[in-house]
């Protein structure tokens, strides 16, 4: 998680000015997901929150979809670094 967060941290500071790229906002989501992920280990039946999820895994996919059509090159970069692959 600490290397995630340092991740992030450097993708800020490169992104101040462009926090509406594709890759910024997959790692913004990619964050969240993590932390309801947490949250869902505590809180096994909140529903609303779960409903939350789903909408940002459906919004993150989507943005990936985009990433890969748009810019093949920008995206393999981006999965290359591990920036929006799932850890196992």
């Amino acid at each position: 998680m600490l290397k995630n967060a340092f991740v992030s941290i450097i993708l800020e500071e490169e992104n101040k000015e462009n926090r509406g790229s594709a890759e910024f906002q997959v790692v913004n989501f990619t964050n969240k997901i993590r932390k309801l992920t947490s949250h869902f280990e505590l809180h096994k039946k909140d529903y609303l929150s779960q409903r939350g999820l789903r909408k940002i895994l459906g919004k993150r996919q989507r943005l990936l979809a985009y990433l890969s059509k748009k810019n093949r090159i920008r995206y393999k970069g981006s999965t290359a670094a591990g920036l929006f692959v799932k850890k196992k």
